[in-house]
C-alpha cells in the first residue's frame, strides 16, 4: 500500500496572511488539527498545527482582556507561528515508511508533495485506519495467533490447511514475537462461524494456537 492510495485530497489550506484567529475557527469548523500554508498555487510554505495555535493563544492570554486578546489574534498571522521546515511524503511512499517517518519525527501528519506541489495529506489517524483494515477487524470475525518458528513455507502450510477445510482467511498478519528469537505470530482472522473449526484443524496438525491473552507463553511456543 502506498500513501497516494490512502491520502486525503480534499484539502483545506490557508495563506501566510491568514490570521491566527481565523485559523483557529477553520480548525474548529472542520474538526482538523493541521492546516497547510500555501502560496495559492499549491506550493507548500509551511504548516500550522493545533499545538501552534494553543501556544499562540497562551502567550498573551495572562495580560490581556478577552477583547484585547481577540484583537491581537486577529492581527497576528500564521506566517509568524507556522513551521517552515515541513517533513513531507510523496504519493509513492509506502504506508509503513510514512508511519516510520511520523514516529521518528513525533508528528501527526505528512503533507504529500508531487512535483513540488501539495496534492494530499496523510495523518496518523489515516494510517491507523489502514492498519485496522489490514487486520480485517469486523464484528463477524475473530482472530487467533499461531506461534511458529521462522521458516520458509509456513504461511503456505497454514493456507493449505485452511483451504482443505474450506475456511476463508479474512486476513493474516505476520509479526515477530517480542522476547523470543526466531518465533513469529501468524495472526489469522476468520469468520466467527469458522473460528473453532479453524483452530481445531490447525491444532490437529501440530500448530500451537493462542486465542486469548495469556501471561505465560512457554506452553504455546513451537518446538
Amino acid at each position: 500500500m502506498f500513501v497516494g492510495w490512502n491520502m486525503n485530497t480534499n484539502l483545506i489550506t490557508i495563506s501566510p496572511e491568514t490570521s491566527v484567529f481565523k485559523a483557529r475557527e477553520m480548525m474548529d469548523q472542520h474538526r482538523i488539527s493541521h492546516l497547510p500554508v500555501t502560496d495559492g498555487k499549491a506550493h507548500l510554505l509551511g504548516i500550522v498545527t493545533d499545538r501552534d495555535l494553543r501556544q499562540a493563544w497562551a502567550s498573551p492570554a495572562t495580560t490581556l482582556s478577552v477583547h484585547e486578546l481577540t484583537y491581537v489574534l486577529q492581527k497576528l498571522t500564521v506566517e509568524s507561528i507556522m513551521t517552515r521546515k515541513v517533513v513531507t511524503a510523496t504519493p509513492d511512499m509506502t504506508i509503513e515508511r510514512a508511519a516510520r517517518v511520523l514516529r521518528d519525527h513525533k508528528i501527526g501528519c505528512l503533507p504529500v508533495l508531487k512535483d513540488d506541489r501539495l496534492v494530499g495529506m496523510i495523518t496518523s489517524t489515516d494510517l491507523m485506519d489502514v492498519f485496522l483494515k489490514a487486520l480485517g477487524l469486523s464484528e463477524d470475525t475473530r482472530r487467533f495467533s499461531i506461534l511458529v518458528r521462522d521458516r520458509i513455507g509456513i504461511v503456505a502450510e497454514v493456507g493449505k490447511q485452511m483451504q482443505e477445510a474450506s475456511i476463508n482467511i479474512r486476513s493474516i498478519l505476520v509479526v515477530p514475537l517480542r522476547g523470543h528469537e526466531n518465533v513469529w505470530q501468524l495472526m489469522v482472522r476468520v469468520n466467527l462461524t469458522d473460528f473453532q473449526k479453524a483452530m481445531d484443524t490447525l491444532k490437529s496438525s501440530g500448530f500451537k494456537i493462542v486465542a486469548d491473552y495469556v501471561e505465560e507463553l512457554t506452553p504455546f511456543l513451537p518446538d
